[in-house]
């Protein structure tokens, strides 16, 4: 697998983006904030990850999608794996990312990649979200923020 910068905007893959984070407006704001980076497989585009920098000394994993036939292969850890290394080289000390608090799985994958919870940002899904969104039977109401240290 090859996992490489997306660097006209234009291509990014909007499908694949709207599965992470289903608020169009959100996911242009922030594709022209960072940098998109694509996981390619024998010619596919499989994941797809959007980092952004939040100070001189923080970045942020805005957005991360696996697609949905290849999830559960490994592809989401080394997405992470490629943000994290990306923002090292960046020169970046911490690395955050939020999630919903119905995103289970997300959850379990980001603790065992080193992150740690750091804070809940109350009803924020159901506060700038129009559409209610559920997953595992959840309703999705709360960001669950968690951050890495990288020095």
């Amino acid at each position: 697998m090859e996992i490489k910068q997306i660097t006209d905007r234009k291509n990014a893959p909007m499908d694949l983006l709207l599965l992470a984070d289903p608020n169009r407006q959100m996911v242009e704001k922030y594709l022209v904030d960072g940098h998109c980076y694509g996981a390619n497989e024998r010619g596919s585009l499989v994941g797809v990850y959007v980092l952004i920098k939040k100070s001189s000394t923080k970045a942020e994993i805005a957005n991360i999608a696996v697609h949905p036939d290849r999830q559960n292969e490994g592809i989401g850890r080394k997405l992470i794996e490629h943000a994290i290394a990306e923002a090292k080289s960046l020169g970046f000390e911490l690395i955050e990312v939020g999630t919903g608090n119905s995103s289970i799985g997300q959850l379990a994958l980001y603790q065992k990649c080193g992150f740690h919870m750091q804070s809940i940002i109350k009803d924020f899904f159901t506060n700038h979200y129009d559409e209610k969104i559920e997953e595992n039977g959840i309703i999705c109401r709360d960001m669950i923020r968690l951050s890495k240290q990288l020095t």
